[in-house]
């Protein structure tokens, strides 16, 4: 590619999954890859057992906040990646689409986060490998 790529992660409330995937986009890519993410139906923060999970492997995403979910910022983005949001996402033809399934840490502690957080890690290695993003 010769322009960076760009990633939207979508997940219901755009407070934990999509959060924790986005904040690993930017860890291991650098700024190599423009990262996005938002929600069908936003919460008022970001899940503070997500954070401290996050926090844990050195990543800070204590200062985000949930989006709602655009057409724009699905049409800005080359690769789309939902966690759950079910159809609440628009298909533009060219995108690459993909569904992650994964538990939703909304309303766990961190013990229970951690293995999320740490299949979302697996998952954006393997992401970064296929777009040549490394950071």
């Amino acid at each position: 590619m010769s322009r960076r790529p760009s990633v939207l992660f979508v997940c219901v409330h755009n407070a934990g999954r999509s959060q924790m995937a986005a904040g690993w986009l930017r860890h291991l890519a650098g700024g190599s890859v423009e990262v996005r993410s938002a929600g069908s139906l936003p919460g008022d923060r970001v899940n503070p057992a997500a954070v401290a999970a996050m926090a844990e492997v050195g990543i800070d995403i204590s200062a985000q906040q949930p989006k709602v979910l655009t057409t724009d910022a699905v049409e800005a983005s080359d690769v789309v990646i939902t966690m759950g949001c079910g159809d609440a996402c628009p298909v533009f033809p060219g995108k690459r689409y993909l569904d992650w399934q994964l538990d939703d840490p909304a309303g766990k502690g961190v013990e229970a986060v951690r293995p999320i957080r740490d299949e979302i890690e697996r998952r954006v290695r393997t992401l970064v490998a296929e777009l040549g993003a490394a950071g």
